[in-house]
């Protein structure tokens, strides 16, 4: 039982940071220029938000391209040749895929209104940091460029991004939709805590404050629904 005590989380992880951090130089070598389109797909969505219309089965099924490349080309192709649970990992990013283009494109059920009010301005908000500031993150806690990693491509800017999007709904949050990435968030966050990365808290923190925001607004609904009630009767 001592020795069992003596273990830290650390004892049982299956790479190093630098091995983590290196897969990434080697997958960005291996995939480069897709990177480019990736973040020209992100101006995409940016425009498509801000174009005012509320259905959006393009934002959608790009979401879904990032989540299935991810799934394949990172986590198959690359992520499993240092964590053999990666393979169960691009499953879930299968799922989460085939999810936004079932609800989002195929069957347009989600309305967008990213100005309607605060919680869909700061959705938007975090699919820019998703988008534009995630990526320097690993350069700015001191790893190289060539590290760096990008919305449509790696995993953590992809999730978040996706909340984001999610975030802007008009309707109450797509639980549906935001139960995959609220898991990978806490995934992500516990494997860089205990590889001890310094940014092991973005994923984690975000996670949090989105699922804050998602409740709030069904707070809200429900007691402008309560106030509404007694004044129809």
């Amino acid at each position: 039982m001592g020795d069992w005590l003596s273990y830290t989380p650390s004892d049982f992880l299956l790479f190093s940071a630098r091995t983590y951090y290196r897969l990434f130089e080697f997958y960005n070598r291996a995939i480069w220029p897709a990177q480019i389109l990736a973040l020209l797909l992100g101006l995409v969505i940016l425009w498509r938000l801000h174009r005012g219309s509320s259905r959006q089965g393009v934002v959608m099924v790009i979401l879904a391209a990032g989540w299935g490349w991810t799934a394949w080309a990172y986590l198959v192709e690359h992520y499993d040749t240092i964590n053999w649970a990666a393979r169960y990992f691009a499953i879930g990013f299968v799922i989460e895929a085939a999810l936004l283009i079932w609800t989002g494109s195929v069957r347009n059920q989600l309305s967008f209104q990213p100005y309607k009010d605060w919680i869909g301005r700061t959705g938007e908000g975090l699919f820019v940091f998703a988008l534009m500031v995630q990526p320097l993150i690993g350069p700015l806690v001191g790893r190289d460029w060539k590290q760096a990693e990008i919305f449509g491509v790696a995993p953590d800017p992809t999730v978040l991004a996706t909340l984001g999007i999610l975030l802007t709904m008009d309707e109450q949050p797509p639980w549906g939709l935001m139960i995959i990435p609220l898991i990978w968030c806490a995934l992500s966050g516990a494997t860089l805590w205990t590889m001890g990365s310094r940014d092991a808290w973005v994923m984690p923190v975000a996670a949090l404050g989105a699922l804050g925001v998602a409740v709030y607004r069904v707070l809200s609904a429900r007691g402008q629904r309560g106030i509404r009630e007694p004044e129809g009767s």
